[in-house]
């Protein structure tokens, strides 16, 4: 059993080289078995035929753009694409490889269905473990069938469970992950944050730590898309950009004041009924509190009517607040290195090699300085 992420590991490097696909299936299912017990292969099995065929319906992009039957529109974004692809390398400093060389239209709303679960009145969430990868706070599925069934296992079980659409996902360098149907066609300013966002993956990732993880990702697709803008110095574009962070920031702002809500009432010392009743009353305001900004603010848009539409309970808030909660830190790292992407990618190579107690430490003091220097900078 102790072997098994080593057989993992072996098994999806062959993946990477020519004639060894067919051998994948039997490898990395032994060796999950191993590892987890054998009611795990049906979970490993639909995550290798999901991945080879998402794989297989990738071409690279030039053969896409030769294809006199490939659409203007897709030809224009498969375009822009490539161009964010060498900016991602020669200006943010992102791995330099055949990730998102490579198109594939999958036919469908989402590359995969994450599951996230929380205990009725806590907002951490559950966790699986997996050979190689470590331990998450999710649970994907390349078929939304099977993420509904477990999500509404684990909410027989009194979890809080949601199933949430995932466009793109980083496999973080083992396979060339290819560009997708699902947001190859987003606008220009997401269409470049998703980029950077999977190739900072392929940077620095850090087994059992979901959110150390995100939330350098996500800083770095912050960073990566100002600067692509200004790069860029389109004004219609910069517009674009100014829209997407007021709305952004704003539903930001309304998930984490239902976040931080939700954690003192879970702090405090009520009784158990009395938080369950506060606790729906307070998801309840979340969707109000929205239509809200919405009305009063945005002037029309409504980019995200849709994703309120959906129940929203504490492992909704929870997988947000994984993308967020250390983005302060990590944008306090990266100002301290006066922007140097390099040198920032190495200090966070550093965190990620403490023990989980000092790295959460270490990423505390960082959010307490930028909070400081916030406060102290003038208006």
């Amino acid at each position: 059993m102790a072997r098994a992420p080593q057989a993992m590991a072996g098994a999806l490097s062959a993946l990477r080289r020519p004639g060894r696909r067919l051998r994948l299936g039997a490898a990395v299912l032994a060796a999950a078995a191993a590892g987890a017990g054998c009611g795990a292969v049906p979970y490993y099995s639909q995550a290798i035929s999901g991945e080879l065929a998402l794989l297989s319906a990738a071409k690279p992009i030039p053969d896409w753009l030769a294809d006199p039957a490939t659409p203007g529109e897709l030809r224009a974004r498969l375009e822009l694409a490539v161009r964010i692809r060498a900016f991602a390398s020669q200006d943010l400093a992102l791995p330099d490889n055949a990730s998102y060389t490579r198109y594939a239209d999958l036919h469908r709303s989402s590359a995969v269905w994450n599951v996230f679960a929380t205990p009725p009145l806590s907002l951490t969430l559950k966790t699986w473990c997996y050979p190689v990868f470590g331990c998450a706070g999710y649970r994907g599925y390349f078929a939304r069938p099977d993420a509904d069934k477990l999500a509404a296992e684990l909410a027989a079980q009194g979890l809080d469970a949601t199933v949430a659409p995932v466009p793109a996902f980083s496999t973080l360098g083992w396979f060339s992950d290819p560009l997708l149907s699902t947001f190859v066609r987003w606008p220009e300013p997401e269409l470049a944050r998703l980029i950077f966002h999977e190739l900072a993956h392929q940077v620095v990732y850090v087994r059992d730590d979901t959110r150390f993880n995100e939330s350098f990702a996500t800083a770095v697709e912050r960073a990566g898309l100002a600067r692509w803008v200004e790069r860029r110095g389109d004004a219609a574009l910069r517009e674009q950009y100014r829209q997407y962070q007021l709305h952004h920031a704003g539903l930001l702002a309304l998930v984490g004041q239902t976040q931080r809500e939700l954690q003192s009432l879970y702090d405090s010392p009520l009784p158990e009924e009395e938080q369950r009743r506060r606790k729906q009353e307070i998801l309840a305001d979340l969707p109000l509190r929205y239509r809200a900004l919405r009305d009063s603010a945005w002037n029309g848009f409504h980019g995200y009517d849709e994703f309120f539409l959906a129940p929203w309970n504490n492992a909704r808030i929870a997988a947000l607040a994984a993308y967020q909660d250390d983005v302060p830190a990590f944008e306090a790292l990266l100002a301290s290195e006066n922007g140097d992407l390099p040198r920032f990618f190495a200090r966070v190579k550093a965190l990620a090699r403490l023990a989980p107690a000092q790295r959460e430490q270490a990423l505390q003091a960082l959010a307490t300085a930028r909070a400081v220097a916030d406060v102290r900078s003038p208006p």
